[in-house]
């Protein structure tokens, strides 16, 4: 899904209609590189979100808020300073460049009107928010850019502001018939990579579509098409520039089997056949909100968790590989009894042996028949019988201490993975915090001297199914314990992915004598989501009544046992289950 420079047209036009005129009520910066705006207008109040993170840059309308550091950063004090109250003149965007510019008037210090303009570059990972003067000239930006990041334009207080020209593609907003033919003809490639690789502000997806509405084959070689070939690919792609200078926009998402795969700012007919639909929205703020807001909470909460992942990777690492050298270990102590059944015929058939022998044919009783001991020829066999008795001890030993062992060591791993699928399935800060909290209690994070235990709030998740019954999901160890055995009452059911980490699913029977096979179905159904076997075509699901659910004492938090239960294999699909209110 790209957002491109007609996507970015579609988004200024909205803007320039919502937020012209409106006022500049309040700045946030809620991440390091992200801006909430908040304008006021005569007809209410409206927010802007500005976000230049490198994975996922966005510029839209949302009607959410996000909470700010107690302290805001110097990059929103200054815009503070500056622009605090201003009005905004215009919004603008150059050619279908994926840039947006907001002008803004304000009053300076002496009362004296003054211009600024704020740039939101749209470009991946040189994303960025970029604060000039009237003059053209960088006041500060979001991310400072040095000559040793980059060899074409440093972004830096005092710098003069200015588009780097990167790429020798054509102003598709300004293209007549014959260079349009000329270029793409030129280039010896598939028709859309031609296409999107020579005109700003189109996409691979946007240039498919294209090619789809004029009839033609975009995988194929340029070479391949007749110059009426190309005169049909013009006329649509005439309509499309005239439908963006006129500010005629189609947001609209394509759909295959309930997932989104494109969006697009132009009808994507394309997708309008076989397993696919699209759906049109009303906006292009509310189509970027909808499907990037979970997208943009995953990402931030990984960039956020990247620290707590590293410590459980690393500890699972060390863990596996000891449990590895433990497993080969105890395979090397499988000898044992051969050793001592040999120190025991020994001792019985010893005498017969001569001196010097290199071995011994003896009876073994156990199993009648004749087996060949090796023997030290320096040794006499009670010698051996001694020497062949001593490995068996320690064998034995050897095998006991590492039986012990390897259970603490897979139960640690087990633990470990049961943390790093909590971290998978985390969605906001305080659901790390308990997961930290976890991993503090288990000594693989040092409690800072003087500090004192976080307060938890996160809760687990909370869902109603279709027959109006309360199903809850935890979110880490912590609250599968506080779930199953302080929350759930006996009769209550209990979900639980088969022998692999997940969360608990526990669904509050209430009143109710039994429940129906629709709620069995779909908590079966949280349960396979919220674990690792998410994305499975199959999970199979282990439940029961939660009073046949007991926890062993000293086991690791989440960690349970059950013996009679009953198994269902479902899928991870909980596209049609309703979270709570």
């Amino acid at each position: 899904m790209a957002f491109d420079g007609v996507t970015i047209a579609n988004v200024v036009s909205e803007l320039k209609k919502e937020l012209v005129g409106g006022r500049l009520y309040k700045i946030a910066q809620p991440e390091e590189d992200e801006l909430l705006l908040t304008i006021r207008q005569p007809g209410g109040q409206s927010r802007l979100l500005l976000s230049a993170e490198a994975s996922l840059p966005l510029v839209y309308l949302t009607g959410s808020n996000k909470p700010s550091p107690m302290t805001a950063p110097n990059f929103c004090m200054l815009l503070r300073k500056h622009l605090q109250n201003g009005r905004i003149t215009d919004i603008s965007q150059p050619g279908l460049e994926r840039i947006v510019r907001i002008d803004v008037e304000h009053l300076d210090e002496m009362g004296d009107l003054r211009h600024k303009t704020l740039i939101v570059e749209i470009m991946g990972k040189h994303s960025n928010i970029i604060f000039c003067d009237d003059n053209g000239i960088i006041i500060d930006s979001i991310k400072h850019v040095t000559a040793a990041v980059s060899s074409l334009r440093e972004v830096l207080p005092g710098r003069p502001y200015f588009v780097a020209q990167t790429q020798d593609k054509l102003d598709a907003l300004h293209t007549d018939l014959h260079t349009f033919c000329q270029t793409l003809s030129a280039r010896p490639q598939p028709l859309f990579k031609a296409l999107y690789g020579s005109f700003t502000g189109i996409s691979p997806i946007l240039a498919q579509e294209l090619c789809y509405e004029a009839g033609l084959d975009g995988e194929l070689s340029t070479a391949a098409f007749s110059r009426t070939d190309y005169e049909a690919l013009y006329r649509v792609f005439s309509e499309m520039t005239a439908a963006i200078l006129e500010e005629r926009f189609t947001p609209n998402v394509a759909y295959a089997h309930g997932s989104p795969v494109e969006f697009c700012a132009i009808p994507l007919t394309m997708y309008e056949t076989g397993e696919y639909h699209t759906s049109v929205y009303p906006s292009m703020s509310a189509l970027l909100e909808n499907y990037y807001a979970e997208k943009n909470t995953l990402t931030r909460i990984r960039q956020k968790s990247s620290d707590l992942r590293r410590i459980v990777q690393t500890a699972l690492e060390r863990n596996v590989k000891k449990y590895d050298l433990q497993l080969r270990q105890i395979k090397d102590t499988e000898k044992r009894e051969t050793y001592r059944i040999y120190g025991e015929l020994l001792n019985t058939y010893g005498y017969s042996a001569e001196p010097g022998a290199r071995s011994l044919e003896a009876l073994n009783y156990y199993t009648d028949e004749t087996i060949t001991i090796p023997l030290d020829p320096t040794l006499s066999a009670t010698e051996n019988a001694r020497k062949y008795f001593d490995k068996y001890g320690k064998m034995k030993r050897t095998h006991e201490a590492l039986s012990a062992l390897t259970l603490e060591v897979k139960s640690e791993i087990d633990h470990l993975e049961s943390i790093s699928a909590a971290l998978d399935i985390a969605l906001y800060e305080e659901d790390l915090a308990q997961i930290k909290e976890e991993l503090t209690q288990s000594g693989y994070i040092r409690r800072k001297g003087g500090s004192k235990k976080q307060k938890i709030t996160s809760k687990p998740y909370h869902y109603i199914s279709s027959d109006g019954f309360h199903m809850y999901v935890g979110k880490n160890n912590f609250q599968n314990d506080e779930l199953t055995f302080k929350f759930a009452t006996g009769n209550d059911w209990w979900f639980h992915a088969k022998q692999m980490p997940g969360s608990h699913v526990v669904v509050k029977l209430g009143n109710a004598e039994e429940l129906p096979d629709r709620t069995f179905e779909e908590a079966a159904r949280l349960a396979a989501y919220y674990s690792r076997g998410r994305g499975q075509e199959k999970v199979e699901i282990d439940y029961i009544q939660k009073k046949h659910v007991k926890k062993p004492g000293g086991a690791k938090p989440g960690f349970v046992v059950y013996y009679t239960n009953y198994s269902m294999a479902i899928d991870s699909d909980i596209s049609g289950i309703q979270p709570a209110q």
